[in-house]
């Protein structure tokens, strides 16, 4: 960023210098061990927590930071320009921790809660199902009363921090006559006897990301895990959740663009083609003028959503406007940045192909940029 941000006060950048030292020194010299090895190491959560860079907008009554979303946002920002997407904190910190925090019991919340701020526990969230996407009220995970616990079964994919979580939040029918209306969120345990990880997934980006499959057999955990006064809650509660994390894709999505914008400008001036450096070429320069161009418009409508949602303002439609335009231009940013680089921007050993990898995802998870244009649509 060339300015510090309208959200940015003395107190964020103080942080900032602290989580720009800390990916620096924990996570840009291990890019090549978490991505051959599929996630992180487990010590960089707790190393995190004692940092207090965990549950940093959670209050301090439950052991976290007592901030607000921009202490959040200067991690993804810090988290992304190491061009780092091995680390699945973003998911823990500001929605997984947020559902706890807005809809769980007293018990759950001081029991849960600190521990996720210290890094003993990460969390997870298990939406996505093998032939359920974007259509979230007909899953077909199942928990039914026996007595007092919930029997679930059902199977999971394409689930961030899979592989390392220790609670899942699990979107499951408590009632399979009905549809939204039949939803929950249901605490579980890993530790649990039916429960099970499958595969950490082959993905084409964001490989050090322990993305998994979960299985649910006949899985045992007592009523008072639901998390919400009564059931049926899970399909409101996943909508009003749901803005904070488009805007954490939008957040990342700019930050990409502006990481892909200042690697290739470093790039093009030190290359030579035909005896000069390829950013004195005019073609180089208009592209990249374009690039930060756009990442800039980008950039100030994402602060003034951050500022909105601070202030409790943020509506649906215009998080559903950020998520699918940012992460829209940071794919065609990134495209046209690695079309610069050449042959190496074909390579992995370059961040920008990484970047250009990773940055895929954004467009499709938290809700297609597609259903984003129709949640916008029906406003119009």
């Amino acid at each position: 960023m060339t300015e510090r941000s309208p959200w940015e006060d003395d107190d964020i950048s103080a942080l900032r210098d602290l989580a720009r030292s800390f990916c620096e020194k924990e996570i840009k010299p291990n890019t090549e061990k978490f991505i051959e090895q599929h996630h992180v190491d487990r010590d960089l959560w707790l190393k995190a927590g004692e940092l207090g860079l965990l549950c940093m907008s959670i209050p301090e009554q439950y052991g976290g930071g007592g901030g607000t979303f921009a202490h959040e946002a200067v991690l993804i920002e810090e988290q992304a320009g190491v061009a780092d997407s091995s680390w699945g904190v973003s998911l823990h910190n500001g929605i997984v921790a947020h559902y706890l925090l807005a809809y769980g019991s007293e018990e759950q919340k001081s029991t849960w809660l600190p521990k996720m701020a210290s890094g003993e526990v990460v969390g997870a969230i298990a939406m996505t199902e093998p032939g359920t996407g974007s259509d979230l009220q007909n899953v077909k995970t199942r928990a039914i009363r026996d007595g007092d616990d919930y029997v679930i079964d059902g199977s999971k994919t394409f689930i961030t921090n899979g592989g390392q979580a220790d609670l899942i939040i699990v979107v499951a029918k408590t009632d399979s006559s009905e549809g939204a209306k039949g939803i929950s969120l249901i605490l579980v345990e890993s530790s649990r006897q039916g429960f099970r990880r499958g595969r950490v997934l082959d993905k084409i980006g964001q490989r050090g990301q322990d993305t998994s499959e979960l299985f649910f057999d006949g899985v045992r955990v007592p009523t008072s895990n639901l998390l919400g006064e009564q059931e049926g809650q899970g399909f409101i509660q996943l909508m009003q959740q749901l803005p904070q994390e488009r805007l954490i894709i939008a957040v990342a999505s700019v930050a990409g663009m502006e990481k892909a914008v200042s690697e290739t400008i470093a790039y093009t001036k030190e290359r030579e083609a035909f005896g000069r450096p390829v950013f004195s070429f005019q073609n180089t320069k208009f592209k990249l003028a374009e690039a930060a161009t756009e990442a800039r418009i980008a950039r100030v409508f994402v602060d003034d959503c951050i500022v909105k949602h601070i202030d409790g303002k943020l509506d649906i439609p215009t998080v559903a406007m950020a998520k699918w335009w940012t992460s829209d231009r940071a794919m065609a940013v990134a495209d046209e940045c690695l079309q610069l680089f050449g042959g190496y921007g074909y390579m992995n050993e370059y961040p920008i192909a990484r970047l250009w990898a990773d940055n895929r995802v954004q467009k499709i998870y938290a809700g297609t940029n597609e259903i984003m244009k129709e949640i916008i649509a029906r406003t119009l």
